[in-house]
């Protein structure tokens, strides 16, 4: 089944609270650029130490690349690679 955008933004996105939290990450990754911090286009994210996307405090922030940010945050489900333990090369069901 193909992913459908619209459909997450509509049961997801489109929450006020979620508005919020992306709004405060975009926050915190304009404040990075205009500090000299990133440059944009960079394939680093800001990272929020506690988790916390609205606690936009310079002490709570610090910049990761984009997959080990990614894997870190809370309440993401893990990739396939995590997921999915393989037999090894050889090995007979």
């Amino acid at each position: 089944m193909a992913r459908s955008i619209a459909l997450e933004y509509e049961r997801h996105g489109s929450k006020p609270a979620e508005k919020k939290k992306r709004a405060a990450r975009n926050t915190a990754r304009r404040r990075a650029i205009s500090s000299g911090k990133i440059k944009k286009g960079s394939k680093m994210d800001v990272h929020h130490k506690d988790g916390n996307p609205r606690n936009n405090s310079p002490s709570n922030l610090t910049l990761v690349a984009r997959g080990t940010n990614r894997n870190k945050s809370p309440g993401r489900p893990r990739g396939k690679k995590d997921s999915v333990k393989r037999r090894p090369r050889g090995s007979k069901v």
